[in-house]
């Protein structure tokens, strides 16, 4: 292999290597079923999630023992800080970054008594 070969594939190497790991995105839609597709999704540390409303109605995400009707319809692992995402309007998205393990449980807050609840996993 000549030097001008060799010159380029050490500078390709070098740069690959630096570039950093792009965290995974995994998408969860907010719908007119009054509901969460998927309801359950697995993730690692460090990925994020992003709810799309999909719907004609308005929805939240939001794991806050605070703001649940039900405190059983909140889960959050120890160290995680409960979130909210105000009002997705039709059409709007939301979207959170994992960073603790555990399981959390979320629901939408206008439609909680219609069971609009979903849950990540966070390996």
């Amino acid at each position: 292999m000549d030097r001008g070969k060799i010159a380029v594939l050490a500078f390709a190497t070098a740069f690959t290597a630096a570039v950093p790991a792009v965290a995974a995105e995994t998408v969860v839609e907010m719908t007119n079923r009054l509901n969460y597709t998927p309801e359950t999704v697995a993730v690692s540390a460090g990925d994020t999630v992003r709810w799309n409303n999909t719907s004609d109605l308005v929805h939240t995400v939001t794991a806050d023992p605070a703001k649940a009707s039900d405190p059983a319809h909140v889960r959050l692992p120890d160290g995680a800080e409960p979130f909210d995402s105000g009002s997705v309007q039709a059409g709007g998205s939301y979207s959170h970054t994992f960073t603790v393990p555990g399981e959390y449980t979320y629901f939408c807050i206008p439609h909680e008594a219609a069971g609009m609840i979903g849950s990540i996993v966070v390996e």
